[in-house]
């Protein structure tokens, strides 16, 4: 896979993350830990059937792959969850802006973690993009006890995202943690099935949520971890903060949801800053070397 290939790919990905916000809002009864459950319940089913289509009676065998994958499952595991946790004690604001740290938090473990150098411009991206969703949602901020807990909740969400890049961008290359995402996903529901009993959701509610499982986790978390392979952590990280943008879009024209004028112009400036970083990296990879 080539690098624009990738980089392709990833707008894709963000593109069937950003599909929950308008989802969500059209459901009936479900709520809090009962949408984590489904979700993730679904999502494990999905990721299920692939494995056994793709390798048979062998699929417990990808499981063996030691402490780095069930660690990288953990990490999905607390991705999947933290989110709706968070959504139910915040608002979305609140977490967004807070989600909108995994680019840097993954440049900052990258160094320690990997040894990795981050070039200027990425870290100038990373400060410019993060700034401009925090001015985006800044009138959502508050000050009441609940909603400081749940930004910390959703703190777990970037920061299980910059452990998890960087793990599998350093051990990709021994050990197939796609694995791992199942193992998330079936955590997820070990935590969230017991705190959302009784369940209410409508059959209608549950299809909406099979439908999250399998097109906004299962299969755009699958090629995420395929992409990771292929892009520095920081830059993957940066690019998936577009799945911010294209979500605002879609709860507009979908649940006639729109954006103030700050949020509009914040999108902007996020969307100038990838392309401007994306073009200077290319341009910078495609300028042959001079040493002898």
């Amino acid at each position: 896979m080539t690098h624009r290939r990738a980089i392709l790919l990833m707008l894709i990905i963000t593109l069937m993350w950003s599909i929950a916000g308008v989802v969500t809002r059209h459901l009936e009864s479900a709520h809090g830990f009962e949408v984590t459950f489904w979700r993730s319940l679904f999502t494990a089913l999905s990721l299920l059937v692939y494995f056994v289509a793709l390798h048979g009676r062998h699929t417990w065998a990808q499981f063996k792959g030691g402490q780095v994958l069930w660690l990288s499952g953990v990490m999905w595991g607390a991705m999947f969850t933290c989110f709706m946790m968070a959504l139910t004690l915040t608002t979305v604001a609140n977490v967004l802006i807070t989600m909108s740290l995994a680019p840097l938090l993954s440049a900052l473990l990258g160094r320690f973690m990997l040894g990795l150098h981050v070039p200027r411009r990425t870290w100038m991206a990373i400060f410019v993009a993060g700034a401009a969703i925090a001015w985006m949602y800044s009138s959502g901020l508050s000050s009441d006890p609940q909603h400081l807990l749940g930004s910390v909740v959703a703190l777990g969400v970037p920061l299980a995202a910059a452990i998890n890049w960087n793990l599998i961008r350093r051990s990709s290359a021994s050990v197939d943690l796609l694995p791992a995402l199942l193992i998330g996903a079936l955590l997820s529901c070990l935590v969230a099935g017991p705190l959302s009993w009784p369940w209410r959701s409508s059959p209608h509610d549950i299809g909406l949520l099979a439908m999250l499982g399998l097109f906004q986790l299962a299969i755009p978390c699958v090629l995420a971890v395929r992409v990771a392979r292929h892009l520095p952590a920081p830059e993957m990280a940066l690019l998936a903060l577009l799945e911010i943008v294209f979500g605002i879009a879609l709860v507009w024209l979908g649940a006639g949801e729109a954006p103030s004028s700050q949020v509009m112009v914040g999108g902007l400036v996020v969307l100038v800053t990838l392309a401007l970083n994306e073009w200077m990296g290319m341009r910078g990879r495609a300028v042959p070397s001079t040493k002898t």
